[in-house]
């Protein structure tokens, strides 16, 4: 097989596997220096409970935090108020988070929770909320994100979801989910089961939609769906590769590989009128569009050079860079919400692909992961982290690292393999 055929061959079918399944967590890597924190289980109803161990595990998997085992602390206080100074203040932890949940009468579910520094002399954080009874797993994730803003100065992760494509054997068949999940992978919703290939999940920027491609009819076509009805609507059909779609930061237009003219080429829809703008003109195969925060700018791959690489293009001036040089093969690219890094996936032996990182202000580049097989890289949407799929044995998981390489979870499925994921933005 030629470089070109197998570099295409990675493009375009990205997918292999079993069975499908939620997927599980395994922190496989932490931080040596992670800030040690008593999560002390919420007092009042059973969601109050819970709520404490969500918390708990967010704060442990984001690699920042430490938790102690709540048998060891001694007591069980809701506010500050009943905290005994003395009886906290030799605690192993810095930091002590602690609250009570209610039911009202109408159903939904109060939550009161506060951070206390070491000893419960000092409440640096504390709020009361509400959300519907639905909903209280939210309220774990919200109350960990508003800690870890509060703790590090970065926004955190916590609420946000991972969609990715499972595939799985039925009655000897393969077939093909696309899903999506909190990140703690629970929660789980498929948005497409079929005996056709899945490709190339993307999110609105509203994290209120997705597109992706899908084989239905024995042909590749790009689909939006709705995530609150379901609702699914034929973007493109044209002849030949309808590809990689990826939407605009402001939500109105959706750039695409298109091969409609003979050649994979970008373009941009309008997604209100439908008119396409075409934006690269080269015999290479110009693919895997991702836009720059501002809309102004896309990064892509093409091989013009001889092999795959990635490229920025100026939209309104139509100047094209190159942007990665290390290696022979740099692909599917993306960028992080920040525009501060870009993630590849770089060859790095005959048959094997790691992630690699470009700090983009100074073209440094260097590997973020040691697996052999790592493809699909997508930033988090505070560009701390990405994830990623990867392979653990014979089994396809999805990976998550910092971009430090400090720390490091895989989401394996219980019975299954996953590929292609791609972290949703904050929802607005």
């Amino acid at each position: 097989m030629s470089f070109r055929a197998s570099w295409l061959s990675l493009v375009f079918l990205f997918v292999s596997g079993l069975a499908q399944a939620t997927l599980t967590i395994e922190i496989t890597q932490r931080l040596d220096d992670a800030t040690p924190i008593a999560v002390v289980p919420f007092g009042g109803i059973e969601a109050g409970e819970n709520i404490g161990g969500i918390i708990r595990a967010d704060l442990d998997r984001s690699g920042q935090f430490r938790s102690l085992d709540p048998a060891t602390l001694p007591g069980r206080p809701a506010s500050s108020a009943e905290i005994l100074p003395g009886a906290w203040q030799n605690i192993a932890a810095d930091l002590v988070v602690l609250g009570s949940a209610s039911k009202l009468a109408d159903g939904r579910f109060s939550f009161r929770y506060e951070l206390l520094k070491k000893g419960g002399l000092e409440r640096i954080l504390g709020e009361t909320f509400t959300v519907d009874a639905s909903r209280w797993r939210d309220a774990g994730h919200y109350i960990s994100d508003k800690i870890y803003k509060q703790v590090t100065g970065e926004s955190g992760v916590f609420s946000t979801k991972i969609m990715y494509v499972n595939q799985y054997v039925r009655d000897g068949r393969k077939r093909y989910r696309l899903e999506l999940s909190d990140i703690d992978g629970e929660r789980q919703i498929t948005l497409l089961d079929s005996v056709e290939p899945i490709l190339s999940p993307t999110w609105s920027p509203n994290a209120r939609q997705v597109a992706y491609v899908s084989f239905e009819g024995r042909k590749p076509a790009i689909f939006v769906q709705n995530l609150a009805t379901r609702q699914r609507t034929k973007l493109t059909d044209f002849p030949g590769l309808n590809g990689a779609p990826a939407w605009s930061p402001d939500g109105k237009r959706m750039a695409l590989t298109l091969s409609r003219d003979g050649n994979p080429e970008i373009y941009i829809m309008d997604l209100e009128s439908k008119q396409l703008t075409r934006v690269t003109n080269n015999p290479a195969i110009d693919t895997e569009p991702r836009w720059t925060s501002d809309g102004k700018s896309l990064i892509f791959t093409s091989d013009r050079s001889g092999g795959p690489q990635i490229y920025r293009v100026n939209l309104a001036s139509g100047d094209t860079r190159r942007l990665t040089f290390k290696g022979n093969f740099n692909a599917r690219g993306d960028i992080s919400p920040n525009d501060r890094h870009l993630a590849v996936v770089h060859q790095t032996g005959p048959s094997s692909y790691a992630i690699g990182i470009q700090d983009l202000n100074n073209s440094v580049f260097s590997i973020l992961t040691s697996t052999p097989l790592d493809e699909s890289p997508s930033f988090a949407p505070n560009s701390q982290m990405v994830v990623y799929a990867t392979r653990k044995g014979r089994m396809g998981v999805l990976g998550i690292m910092s971009l430090d390489g400090r720390f490091k979870m895989r989401l394996p499925a219980v019975d299954g393999e996953v590929r292609e994921p791609v972290w949703s933005p904050y929802l607005r």
